[in-house]
């Protein structure tokens, strides 16, 4: 399934301002974090990669277009929102012990936790001068404070989130709600924060700020859903990592804390074996597809998709789009429900 059109109109402008916040920094704590972005291989030496879909840097210029706005004024807000994502990954990767992200290496794996901590840090730090370059292409100071403080925000209920994640693994009595409670911040925050501060970039409404937040806080919980469905059945060379990681992990996505919930007898009572026990072998991991399968718990966690799906879409219903940009939220809205990466 190709990337819908909005990302070929806004990606190779938004690559090139991109790239000028690395510019003249010289010290391998750079080229550490260009590796992360896939400009670079482990000798530092650059590669034609772009990386990942730039999804939160795409969306953020879209709603300043599809506002009326200079879309381009908007490319600094849309770099400080990469970093943010970017930053959250490659301590994310340390987390969860990942070894492989994009088919290479993770940060931490080839330089150790220590260093990449420190790039994940200075990715954050590098968010908030990145902003500021928006006042320098004349947006006014208080927008760019404002934006500034949206990140902010974010970027905390995205922590929020993935201390909420992590908790979860070493919890029997996760169910759906608090799963959805924790995708609302861990993934909802950042991408709503993406297309708010794009609508405040190109427009003085608050009420089509707002509504664009939670268009976006609305369409994570779609993107997450989605994810976690591609993390238990989806294809290791389109994803970019082995498909059972979150199983071996037990980790508590949708299709688990779905089973659990669904599950009875003696299906219940396995599934709570392997997930309150030491790290699950191969059959162990082959039970719990085979358990998941049997209850139909994609087809349910692809249909809860599909519901917040429709309320994404519902809140710019009373918005003034033009029929390109309409065609351009449906378009992604679809894109994000049926991706196979």
């Amino acid at each position: 399934m190709a990337l819908p059109g909005m990302f070929e109109r806004y990606r190779a402008a938004f690559d090139e301002g991109f790239r000028e916040v690395f510019r003249c920094r010289e010290l391998p704590l750079y080229s550490m974090m260009q590796y992360h972005l896939g400009w670079m291989d482990e000798n530092y030496r650059p590669t034609p990669g772009s990386g990942g879909k730039a999804l939160r840097p795409v969306l953020c210029l879209f709603a300043c277009d599809a506002v009326g706005g200079d879309w381009r004024k908007a490319i600094p807000a849309a770099a400080a929102l990469e970093l943010t994502h970017n930053f959250s990954l490659v301590h994310d990767d340390i987390q969860d012990n990942d070894k492989e992200r994009r088919h290479r290496p993770t940060v931490w794996w080839l330089w150790g936790a220590p260093q990449a901590i420190n790039v994940g840090n200075g990715m954050w730090a590098l968010s908030g001068l990145a902003l500021t370059e928006a006042v320098r292409l004349g947006l006014p100071a208080a927008k760019v404070l404002t934006a500034y403080e949206l990140l902010h925000g974010a970027c905390l209920r995205m922590i929020e989130g993935q201390y909420l994640d992590i908790s979860f693994e070493s919890r029997q009595d996760t169910g759906v709600a608090d799963y959805l409670d924790m995708i609302g911040r861990k993934t909802g925050a950042l991408l709503g924060c993406s297309l708010e501060m794009g609508a405040l970039m190109g427009c003085d409404s608050p009420e089509v700020t707002a509504s664009f937040g939670e268009f976006g806080r609305a369409l994570g919980i779609v993107f997450q859903i989605r994810d976690d469905i591609l993390g238990v059945w989806g294809n290791p060379e389109s994803m970019g990592k082995a498909s059972d990681n979150d199983i071996r992990r037990k980790k508590k996505s949708l299709p688990i804390v779905c089973g659990l919930e669904r599950a009875e007898g003696a299906q219940r009572k396995r599934l709570q074996k392997i997930y309150g026990g030491g790290e699950p072998s191969d059959g162990d991991v082959a039970e719990v597809l085979d358990i998941l399968n049997s209850l139909d718990v994609p087809n349910a966690c692809q249909a809860m998709a599909g519901e917040y799906a429709q309320k994404a879409l519902a809140t710019l219903r009373n918005i003034d789009l033009s029929p390109a940009a309409r065609a351009d939220v449906t378009e992604l809205v679809t894109f994000l429900l049926e991706r196979q990466y």
